[in-house]
């Protein structure tokens, strides 16, 4: 095992300047829209860039991140291209294996999204756009964090289809930058919605004084 694994490292090319700008990308994104969105929670900062329309500025954040993701993919993809390639990643197992993991990958960020809306997606919650009840259904009875394991398994599939040992490390990079995200981001927002329930039971308990 570990000999196989010393030889996959040993057909990365650590030199290859794209290989830096393709993990710096994949270590931008997640870190931008954190900081933005916590900047929007706390300050309004989005908002008021957009006059007090938050939805339209919630729209305009998830555009952003949408098109830094299409740079992040399009990076990993330049910089797969220019590492070398190991025969035993083009083999027939190998390469079922990596369509399949693109194909369910897609499949669990397209129907996360559908689950989601735009705004349930892309940090809505941040801006006071929260959604009424948590969404059981598929994906997240799957797992907890599709968009996050669909993009995973997207870049592992590309990786393999591509037979790129560079890839597969860039992969493994991806899964730790959204293990770390995810650390702030599922008790920010999951006291974002206990405020909103502490909020409405009080409300309730006003109303019963009165």
């Amino acid at each position: 095992m570990a000999s196989s694994l010393q030889e996959l490292v040993g057909y990365v090319d650590f030199e290859k300047t794209s290989l830096l700008i393709s993990a710096f990308s994949i270590a931008f994104n997640p870190l931008f829209w954190n900081i933005v969105a916590r900047q929007e929670y706390h300050n309004k900062l989005l908002t008021n860039l957009f006059g007090g329309r938050s939805r339209t500025a919630c729209y305009a954040l998830a555009a952003t991140i949408f098109s830094l993701g299409c740079v992040r993919d399009f990076v990993f993809k330049g910089a797969i291209s220019e590492q070398p390639t190991h025969p035993f990643l083009l083999t027939l197992p190998v390469q079922a294996a990596g369509y399949t993991l693109f194909a369910f990958g897609q499949v669990l960020v397209v129907t996360s999204t559908w689950a989601l809306g735009i705004t349930g997606t892309f940090l809505g919650d941040y801006f006071g756009i929260l959604m009424d009840e948590m969404v059981t259904g598929f994906p997240f009875n799957v797992t907890g964090a599709p968009m996050y394991w669909g993009s995973s398994m997207s870049f592992l599939g590309t990786a393999l289809i591509y037979g790129k040992p560079a890839g597969i490390l860039l992969t493994g990079w991806v899964v730790v930058v959204y293990l770390v995200a995810l650390s702030y981001e599922d008790p920010f927002t999951s006291e974002i919605y206990a405020k909103r329930e502490r909020e409405r039971a009080a409300s309730k308990s006003g109303k019963k004084q009165k």
